[in-house]
């Protein structure tokens, strides 16, 4: 017993010599391969370093926000006048005016008034007037597209009507259906109607064949009988119609035809310069078309 005693005591002691030795390499190893580092002090501060060459351009950025708005400009020159506009729509009635202070009394008394004489008076003097209201816009209407030369004005007439019509209608505008008595009035009454973008239209002249030798006669608008200037187709010459009377149309190549009386046309309206009556027949002749 006393030896088991001694013997655990020198294995205690031996243990506990020995723990010293063993823990020393242990340590020294844990300090030799340690992998962490200690940083050192800050050291001082660089020079500055020369400047870099310039970069490429960039990609153009997204647009910016508008800027503020500039000052008004000086106002400029006056521009040249435009066309004339169209007319515009009719204004509404104004309110009726206030009436307006009444007269000064008069000094004397005044006659007995034939009011009756001064009605009738001022019915003559409306019916004038308005008679001179029509005039003057038929001529602000119609004279823009006159045509003349030495002895006449020539209107076309855009209205479609038959011969005895269009004969009417120049009477009540004071003329007649346009009768060219020479080349040169036919020819610029023939431009007249070209220049409007038409082919034929009425003139004052009615074909009509005669029963003996079957030679072609004509007179004017009025049953007059004329002889003078012709200008009747080569068709119209070679041809042979019946009896009956027919009227004539002028075509803008300068010639005449024949055509029925109630076709509805356009139609040329004459107006004498002078009002003086003329020998040799009256207005709107009958032309041979032989």
């Amino acid at each position: 017993m006393a030896f088991m005693i001694m013997a655990g005591r020198c294995i205690t002691g031996l243990l506990l010599l020995c723990l010293p030795v063993l823990l020393t390499p242990l340590s020294a190893a844990t300090e030799v391969c340690s992998n962490s580092l200690i940083p050192g002090a800050k050291g001082d501060r660089g020079e500055l370093g020369e400047e870099g060459d310039q970069g490429k351009l960039g990609k153009k950025g997204p647009p910016g926000c508008p800027g503020a708005a500039g000052e008004v400009g000086l106002k400029g020159a006056l521009g040249p006048m435009g066309k004339t506009g169209p007319d515009g729509d009719k204004g509404d009635k104004g309110d009726t005016g206030l009436d307006g202070p009444s007269g000064l009394k008069g000094k004397s008394a005044g006659a007995t008034c034939d009011c009756e004489r001064y009605k009738r008076m001022m019915g003559q003097m409306d019916v004038h007037v308005g008679k001179l209201k029509n005039s003057v816009k038929f001529v602000k209407n119609v004279v823009p597209g006159l045509t003349e030369n030495e002895e006449h004005f020539y209107l076309l007439v855009r209205e479609p009507k038959d011969f005895k019509e269009a004969s009417l209608s120049c009477q009540l505008r004071g003329g007649t259906l346009a009768v060219p008595s020479t080349n040169d009035s036919n020819r610029l009454v023939a431009d007249y109607v070209g220049q409007a973008g038409l082919t034929r239209v009425y003139i004052g002249v009615q074909a009509r064949n005669r029963d003996t030798g079957g030679a072609n006669d004509s007179q004017n608008g009025l049953s007059s009988p004329f002889r003078g200037f012709e200008a009747w187709s080569q068709d119209e010459e070679l041809s042979s119609s019946g009896s009956n009377s027919s009227c004539v149309e002028l075509l803008s190549t300068g010639t005449w035809g024949r055509v029925e009386c109630d076709a509805a046309m356009f139609f040329i309206c004459e107006f004498p310069k002078s009002r003086r009556r003329r020998g040799g027949g009256a207005r709107g002749a009958t032309y041979s078309s032989s």
